[in-house]
């Protein structure tokens, strides 16, 4: 193999070389591409990027602007399934939350007075039964949408664009295992504030002293739930990619997401705190001033008025709904986007996931190809 040291220029016998001082154009490796060493001309340039991303590990700023350009990429299958999703779950929370408030609440109007604390202890107990189908139903939605965002994700950074019902379809065959760990998560969130809520309503019905002691449990409590939960949620962050991708189970999706992270929990960290910030600070500024509006508008509607008065009132809380239901979506569509180039990053930079996305790429179409997010048949990913 030539030495690039030794390598001499077609214009350079070897023996006349440049003088002290000269200046010596650029050259090129033979083999044409760019290799550590070499002098490479300045006309140069690297190949395109075959869809959303470039295939090479991604900088901070490629990490931040990329989730935005998977809402421009395809509308239609990323912020069109996340409002679908969403506006189910708000129906469904209204129809069935609604429904049985108004039936319980008019129990209680109707009960003889003997029996309406009986009464209205059920209604109670009805009411928060019922919020129990929506929640059910959002953590399910909420699976379905973040495997959605993660196939598309994955599939334009081969210059794949996928129709919304090719991505439910695909993502449906893992939605079980998405959908009990969205469960789980949630379950491990409850119990442990839980804890800290009954350690603290513990302490204050001893009284005296202990009232400053639950005050400082609760106060580290709280410190000690968000650390834990930034540890934790950063750690597993790349559980859904790993079972919708990889087509892991739980177990092993869990132990290859805490390896992937390893060495990286900062930079992973930082980058979803800080979309999430943006994120958050966007949908602030628009729906703060609709609120604001609502408020006023509803504070000065007459009670006794008939009901034209409170016309302007329910076309602005519409409004308000609407608003929040668009930046929901678009806020669910960017976090999840976020999660999977990390992802992606992440292979790139310990696995050389890479090479095997451009060998994808450059592969002759319909060729049925390995698919190269899969690890194992030959190509097992160190630390697996």
């Amino acid at each position: 193999m030539t030495d690039p040291q030794n390598w001499q220029s077609p214009t350079n016998d070897g023996q006349n070389g440049p003088r002290y001082g000269e200046q010596v154009p650029p050259l090129a490796p033979p083999g044409g591409g760019p290799q550590p060493g070499w002098n490479v001309p300045s006309g140069w340039t690297p190949p395109p990027r075959p869809g959303l991303i470039p295939l090479r590990p991604l900088g901070f700023g490629t990490l931040l602007w990329a989730p935005y350009q998977v809402l421009r990429r395809n509308p239609k299958a990323t912020f069109g399934s996340a409002l679908l999703i969403q506006a189910v779950v708000t129906l469904a929370t209204l129809v069935v939350v609604g429904s049985v408030t108004f039936f319980a609440l008019s129990r209680v109007d109707s009960a003889p007075l003997a029996e309406r604390d009986a009464v209205q202890a059920g209604a109670w107990v009805g009411i928060a039964l019922s919020a129990l189908v929506p929640i059910a139903l959002s953590l399910v939605a909420g699976a379905l949408l973040q495997g959605v965002i993660v196939l598309e994700v994955a599939r334009a950074t081969l210059g794949e664009k996928l129709r919304l019902a090719q991505l439910w379809r695909l993502v449906g065959r893992r939605l079980w295992p998405l959908a009990l760990w969205t469960v789980l998560l949630s379950a491990v969130a409850v119990l442990a504030l839980g804890l800290v809520t009954g350690a603290v309503v513990l302490f204050v019905t001893l009284g005296g002293a202990w009232v400053g002691l639950a005050v400082v449990l609760g106060i580290f409590g709280v410190l000690l739930f968000i650390a834990g939960a930034a540890w934790l949620g950063t750690k597993l962050s790349l559980v859904p990619c790993l079972i919708v991708l990889e087509r892991l189970g739980l177990r092993k999706s869990v132990q290859r997401s805490w390896s992937l992270t390893r060495g990286y929990f900062w930079r992973t960290l930082g980058v979803q705190l800080l979309v999430a910030v943006i994120i958050n600070v966007v949908s602030q500024v628009v729906v703060t001033p609709v609120s604001i509006l609502f408020s006023v508008a509803t504070s000065l509607v007459d009670p006794n008025a008939g009901f034209d008065t409170y016309l302007p009132s329910v076309i602005l809380y519409v409004l308000v709904l609407f608003v929040s239901l668009v930046l929901g979506a678009v806020a669910t569509v960017v976090q999840s986007a976020t999660v999977a180039l990390i992802y992606i990053d992440l292979r790139m930079r310990k696995e050389g996931l890479d090479l095997e996305l451009a060998r994808f790429v450059e592969s002759a179409p319909g060729s049925g190809g390995t698919d190269p997010y899969l690890v194992g048949a030959g190509r097992e990913a160190p630390g697996a």
